[in-house]
């Protein structure tokens, strides 16, 4: 009698894998495909938190960068966290996922779910963006990262890693049901699926070294992200420097900042983390 020949229920497994990790990346490029983006003119009236009048010109948007960037770029020599040291790994990392970014970016401003107001802009573009707009995924990633690092180095404990599946699937999860209950918005759902398919990616393949300290850094990054996008968003001006299609996002503010938005800052800034730690586990 022959006998039956079983799967080994870890190859059973492997065999649902790549379509449960992929999904969210094949929706989201059937979303660019086949999703209509609703036309509607971009909206220059937004919740105003205070006016900073030296804002009020073509510089406004640079000016963002050179907060960013300079205080930090002067701290990088801290004997304790030798942030200098992590450029050589840091920079190939934000170039990764800035250029995936950028090709979001170009996408969206071409089909209307976002513009800029070119009363806050130099006027330069390139590839259809501003080069402010360019130059932003180099230095908000830069500013935050260094806040990441500052804690790992000054506070090496993980506090949140023992809530790490709790968080992570907690998270995961509610990304999928944002995206689906806003699949019609080309905005939300897109921002809502990438980030959370790359979680249910890093949870599936990546031991967690690192990751409830990004969750833990996230949380004070949020403070100078909320500022600095807050300006991006009119928080601080008689008008938003990025403008946004009120048909492609959900509406809710923290402040003049749509919750997107942070959201979107997530994915980038978790991104370059992983490329950051690859990067070091592999040299």
């Amino acid at each position: 009698m022959k006998t039956a020949i079983t799967v080994p229920e870890a190859q059973i497994s492997n065999r649902w894998k790549w379509p449960i990790l992929l999904w969210p990346y094949l929706a989201v490029v059937l979303l660019w495909l086949f999703g209509g983006i609703n036309p509607g003119k971009l909206v220059y009236d937004v919740p105003t938190l205070a006016h900073f009048p030296f804002l009020e010109n073509r510089m406004a948007y640079a000016y963002v960068h050179i907060f960013a960037f300079v205080p930090v770029f002067l701290l990088s020599f801290d004997r304790k966290v030798h942030y200098y040291k992590s450029w050589l790994d840091l920079f190939p990392s934000i170039l990764i996922m800035g250029a995936l970014f950028v090709v979001w970016d170009i996408y969206k401003t071409l089909a209307g779910v976002w513009g800029f107001n070119d009363y806050y802009v130099s006027g330069l573009r390139i590839v259809y963006l501003p080069w402010e707009e360019l130059l932003f995924f180099v230095t908000v990633p830069f500013a935050s990262i260094f806040i990441y690092e500052c804690l790992n180095a000054y506070f090496p404990g993980d506090p949140f890693a023992r809530w790490d599946k709790r968080i992570t699937l907690g998270l995961i999860i509610g990304c999928f049901i944002l995206a689906l209950f806003n699949i019609n918005k080309a905005y939300s759902s897109t921002t809502f699926i990438l980030t959370g398919g790359f979680m249910l990616y890093h949870w599936y393949y990546i031991p967690n070294t690192y990751r409830t300290r990004f969750y833990r850094a996230f949380l004070v990054i949020l403070i100078p992200f909320l500022l600095v996008d807050g300006v991006l968003t009119g928080g601080f001006t008689k008008e938003p420097i990025v403008l946004y299609n009120p048909e492609e996002y959900m509406g809710i503010r923290i402040g003049s900042v749509p919750i997107e938005d942070a959201v979107y800052g997530f994915l980038l800034l978790f991104g370059v983390c992983y490329w950051l730690e690859w990067l070091r586990k592999s040299n």
